[in-house]
Formats: structure tokens, sequence, C-alpha cells
């Protein structure tokens, strides 16, 4: 299995592996109907990952909720990532 992301126009920007994707919010926390956005909004976020390792990554929102945030990032080695975070957490650029 490939780590390159497939789809939506395949950047061929490599995967955050499973060992280091960021912890997300609980799903109780994102029940409610997401807002997505026409085009996805610049944010900055700060995201835990697998291992503990906290870093402020600059990305994408692609959708919200009132508690949480679907955003996709990029890790400081360049690798991309999909998590939902508190919104605390996100905020725009």
């Amino acid at each position: 299995m490939s780590s390159t992301r497939r789809g939506e126009g395949d950047r061929g920007i490599e995967r955050v592996p499973l060992r280091d994707v960021a912890t997300e919010v609980p799903p109780e926390a994102r029940r409610e109907p997401p807002t997505r956005p026409p085009e996805p909004l610049p944010v900055t976020a700060w995201v835990t990952d697998g291992r503990g390792r906290t870093f402020r990554a600059d990305g994408e929102a692609l959708a919200w909720t009132p508690r949480a945030v679907y955003v996709r990032y990029v890790d400081p080695v360049g690798r991309e990532g999909f998590a939902w975070l508190w919104a605390s957490a996100v905020s725009r650029r």
C-alpha cells in the first residue's frame, strides 16, 4: 500500500503514516452536521500526533462544527494529514 495521497488531483504529497496520525476529538464532540465552505479556509492549528508530539501546523479547514474543525495539515516533515481537532486549537490565517 502506497503512502502517497490518491484522488482529488493527486498532488503526490506523502501522507502521515498511521503511527503519527493526529489525535482527534471524540466522535461525540462532532455530532452536529458540519459546515462545509465552498473553498477550504487557510488556518493554523495545534496538532498532537500519535506519539504525543505537539506542533503548530499550517493547513486548511475543510469542515467544522461548533466544537471541532476538520483540518488538512502539513506536519513538520512535510507530510499531509487530516484530522478533526478541537475548535480552540485552530485559528484562521
